[in-house]
């Protein structure tokens, strides 16, 4: 059988939103569901319960190259996918009853994890906006600004979590921009600063690769 490489990418990314791929891949490979490979989600996966796993570090020429490589035999997996949707959330966008557009973050499981927090003037506003989260949150650090926690000098992207408690005592977060404005916000409150930090960590998982519909 001749080789053929289903898919390959390489691209420049801050080491938070690297980490924030690993995460999602590992996360999911314990869970043994099928496993987004690409930064998008758009190519997956089948991994099986058990392969053969090879970690290389190389230095040549200047470079510096770390490689971990799984590698398993068709017949205990060869379901491999490509052009599909990985991502266990959607965006939807609509127009609220003022008239403004707004997206909201909606879960397999029909939980809207997101929303947009405001209204836009148009629909190209709001997707727009969409499009910013869908960017910065994967690597954006998660702060507490009650304990005066500042965000570390090595951005992981150009917006930050912030968490907080709300007027009623449940804990909440919000997606500011480097620019001040809040691009995002958890919309509902949790009753904990656990769960609150659960459900935007659900968010940085399955924002990259969620499609966006209109409803």
């Amino acid at each position: 059988m001749t080789d053929e490489t289903l898919h390959e990418e390489r691209a420049p990314r801050k080491r938070r939103r690297i980490a924030s791929i690993f995460r999602r891949f590992a996360d999911r490979l314990a869970r043994g569901e099928r496993v987004g490979v690409d930064d998008d989600q758009h190519v997956a996966v089948d991994v099986p319960a058990e392969s053969e796993m090879a970690v290389t570090l190389e230095r040549a020429d200047g470079d510096v190259s770390l490689g971990i490589e799984l590698e398993w035999t068709e017949e205990d997996a060869d379901t491999v996918d490509v052009d599909v949707v990985a991502s266990k959330a959607r965006f939807e966008v609509y127009p609220d009853s003022a008239g403004d557009h707004r997206w909201r973050l909606r879960h397999d499981n029909g939980n809207i994890i997101a929303d947009s927090g405001e209204g836009y003037a148009s629909k190209a506003k709001a997707e727009q906006g969409l499009e910013s989260v869908r960017a910065n949150a994967p690597g954006a650090y998660v702060i507490d600004p009650a304990r005066d926690e500042a965000v570390p000098a090595e951005g992981g992207s150009k917006a930050t979590f912030e968490l907080f408690a709300d007027s009623a005592g449940k804990w909440r977060w919000r997606l500011r921009h480097d620019n001040g404005n809040i691009i995002a916000d958890s919309g509902q409150g949790y009753a904990s600063k656990a769960k609150a930090k659960q459900g935007l960590h659900s968010v940085q998982k399955n924002v990259s690769g969620a499609p966006a519909a209109d409803v």
